[in-house]
């Protein structure tokens, strides 16, 4: 019996420390993810990927990365995808550009409560013709959001998939991710985020208010670029400590069994 105990304990100990070890290697990965994004971010953006890459395009590679595009939006083929972000909830609002060679990038001009879906914003005069707008990259969202499907006969989309919008547009030479404009952000809204804005932000205090307790963003701030969520949870350090001081507890107690054992089974003088 004693045997099948030290059997399931040694078992444990080394699955304990496989876990501690693979957690180690889990943070030395985000370690470099957060160091590589961050690069990215600040760098200066430069010319979207080509089509040739389009079919070997990873997360690790170039996701966040800083790009420039000039072209022309396709405002009538607006998608507006359900969003959760630091003001609340609401839609990202997907918009087309057509290239300057006739290929298609989606574009996430920004955020828009839920309250404001069908604002005033959606009316307004939006710039004709050619723009020019920087964005990181970030790949498509596949398969709907959690527990919810996208529903493209309805027009209502729960996550960011850019094929699956793609095809409700009738859309050909579709970039294979989507784009989110640069902006202020949350910053200008107070109380909105706990950001400062730079010296050449100013807050925006007419344009936020809550009601209901969803904010209220007036018209002429929609949609509200720049809420990019670049953080990464990083408790691995965390966990590879708890594998690891499991796997020390089940030594100590192997250690303790085998003692005791051996204490009993000692002849008395």
């Amino acid at each position: 019996m004693l045997l099948v105990w030290l059997l399931i304990a040694v078992m444990a100990f080394v699955g304990f420390c496989a876990l501690g070890i693979w957690q180690v290697e889990r943070r030395a990965w985000k370690l470099d993810l957060i160091e590589r994004v961050a690069q990215r971010i600040h760098a200066p953006a430069v010319a979207p990927l080509e089509r040739s890459d389009w079919n070997t395009i990873s997360a690790s590679r170039d996701e966040y990365r800083h790009v420039r595009l000039h072209g022309t939006y396709q405002y009538e083929q607006s998608a507006l995808v359900q969003a959760s972000t630091v003001l609340g909830t609401g839609y990202w609002v997907m918009t087309p550009l057509r290239l300057d060679d006739q290929s298609f990038v989606l574009v996430n001009r920004g955020f828009v409560p839920q309250a404001q879906k069908n604002g005033a914003w959606r009316h307004r005069q939006e710039p004709a013709g050619e723009v020019t707008l920087t964005g990181l990259i970030r790949l498509t969202e596949p398969l709907g959001g959690f527990l919810r499907d996208n529903k493209p006969e309805e027009n209502r989309w729960f996550s960011r998939d850019v094929q699956q919008i793609g095809q409700s547009r009738g859309l050909t030479q579709l970039a294979p991710y989507f784009v989110d404009a640069d902006g202020p952000g949350a910053s200008i809204f107070p109380g909105a985020s706990s950001a400062t804005p730079s010296d050449s932000e100013e807050a925006v205090p007419a344009s936020a208010a809550r009601a209901s307790g969803q904010l209220y963003i007036a018209d002429e701030h929609l949609p509200v670029a720049g809420l990019t969520v670049v953080s990464f949870n990083n408790n691995h350090l965390m966990y590879a400590i708890t594998w690891f001081g499991l796997a020390i507890l089940v030594l100590l107690a192997v250690c303790y069994v085998c003692r005791e054992e051996f204490r009993t089974r000692k002849p008395k003088k």
